[in-house]
């Protein structure tokens, strides 16, 4: 007989990442499509020399620096490696036995597998039928048990985002004691002025938290590290529950590097904004569903088609990620990425599904 793992995991889905493939244009990962910029690749390669030593404990050059540019004192940051693991951290922190987690569905997978594997409970509210967070719903979804609720603006996986009043009428109708974690993972690829900015918003709210991360816009994905701007007290019970020098050398100097160059960003989200407009336009006029998208990817609400369309385009040697019964989200790349993933969802769209060969027509 063999060591028994916690009978409750069971519930928990296996981890499945998305696929990749000789060849084959990588839509499926909300990946950047550029490289990281030649400084970051040498700030990288610099802080490698010192990898004997642990780097600094919670990142303190760092908080200091997005303190600075954000207007925040120090002590309202947290770095996280990836702002993925800070998702974890928050429900530790704040989550006990027979405590909710409670979140938009579909939203990031995230969020209902760390309730589950912290023994919490995972409490799911439909989007509403624009594919948005129905925040009315989780309103009345809030019981005495919640604890966190998760909003991920713009939405993972549809990119559609909650506005201003909106987000602020939910806010103040949410008991105080309720953590709000705005998951801002896409901010920088939003182009809507009444998109809120969740920095704004935790300043004066001390049950707010929001998350970034330099994965997407910053093009350091590989490296892994994202930050946390909430109160005192949740920055604090952040640090008590993560994972000591998890956070490496190598991550902490890419980030201060990223941050030096905030031209360089600002031009390379403005091009997947270009390019993310254009997808759009030329997906709805050929007649695929497509859902607005604020973020660096698009959704098309296919229900059952999901599996088929991704394993089409997969076969014309474009990997996107599908979410079966529900839709698929296509990361945009380049303009030549784009354009494959366009030729192969217009030859599905037209019919024209024979049997290929594995990444090749």
């Amino acid at each position: 007989m063999g060591v028994a793992i916690r009978a409750d995991l069971a519930a928990v889905p296996d981890c499945i990442l998305p696929g990749t493939a000789p060849d084959a244009v990588l839509l499926n990962s909300n990946e950047g499509p550029l490289p990281p910029p030649p400084a970051v690749v040498e700030a990288i390669t610099r802080a490698a020399v010192e990898g004997h030593r642990y780097p600094q404990r919670f990142s303190d050059t760092l908080v200091g620096r997005l303190a600075a540019d954000l207007a925040v004192p120090g002590e309202r940051v947290a770095v996280g490696c990836g702002s993925v693991s800070l998702c974890r951290d928050l429900i530790q922190a704040f989550c006990g036995p027979g405590d909710e987690v409670l979140c938009a569905w579909r939203s990031f997978d995230a969020y209902p597998v760390f309730a589950r594997v912290a023994g919490v409970r995972a409490r799911t509210v439909p989007l509403d039928a624009g594919h948005r967070h129905d925040l009315e719903a989780m309103l009345a979804a809030v019981t005495p048990a919640t604890r966190v609720v998760f909003v991920c603006n713009p939405n993972n996986p549809t990119g559609t985002a909650v506005r201003s009043r909106e987000l602020r009428a939910f806010l103040d109708r949410l008991p105080d004691r309720i953590l709000v974690v705005l998951d801002e993972a896409y901010r920088e690829f939003v182009d809507d002025p009444d998109v809120p900015d969740g920095v704004e918003l935790a300043r004066n709210r001390p049950n707010v938290a929001v998350l970034r991360t330099f994965s997407k816009a910053y093009g350091i994905a590989g490296v892994r590290i994202g930050y946390c701007v909430a109160a005192p007290a949740v920055v604090s019970a952040v640090h008590k529950v993560s994972v000591p020098f998890a956070v490496s050398r190598l991550a902490q100097a890419a980030a201060l590097a990223a941050l030096d160059r905030p031209d360089e960003v600002r031009s390379r989200s403005a091009a997947i904004v270009r390019e993310r407009q254009r997808l759009q336009i030329l997906l709805a006029r050929h007649g695929h569903p497509v859902t607005p998208s604020q973020a660096n990817f698009v959704w098309l609400p296919l229900g059952e088609e999901a599996a088929d369309f991704a394993d089409f385009c997969a076969r014309h040697g474009v990997l996107v990620r599908a979410f079966p019964g529900d839709g698929v989200r296509v990361t945009v790349g380049l303009p030549e990425e784009n354009d494959a993933f366009l030729s192969a969802a217009d030859r599905y769209r037209s019919g024209a599904r024979q049997a290929l060969g594995p990444y090749g027509s």
